[in-house]
């Protein structure tokens, strides 16, 4: 798993690439979420159009970073996420805890 992140207006963008499995590649996302939230960056994008399939590690770093955010009054939104992957979000009944969106444009106008 690859992760890139930058930030837009105080909103941190996070785009993930590749499976997310588990391993050091979920401690650095979750690194990633708790840096920012340090930071006072409590709204997130996170890109999972690259992301073909998770296991239950990613299902888990996903709702770790949730609990974070939500914990500071923030929130995360999903963009582009792939079929395989939503299918999985559903199937866990993790979908209800995001709201998701085609685009980022689309998630950043969201916040406002």
């Amino acid at each position: 798993m690859k992760l890139t992140t930058k930030n837009e207006d105080s909103i941190a963008i996070i785009t993930v690439s590749g499976p997310m499995m588990g391993g050091p590649d979920t401690v650095a996302f979750h690194d990633i979420i708790k840096s920012n939230l340090q930071k006072n960056i409590t709204r997130f994008v996170i890109d999972l159009g690259k992301v073909k399939w998770m296991n239950s590690s990613g299902l888990g770093v996903l709702m770790a970073a949730f609990g974070s955010v939500c914990r500071v009054g923030g929130a995360i939104k999903l963009v582009k996420v792939t079929k395989k992957v939503r299918s999985l979000l559903i199937i866990v009944q993790i979908i209800t805890f995001f709201e998701t969106y085609e685009s980022i444009e689309s998630a950043l106008k969201s916040f406002w």
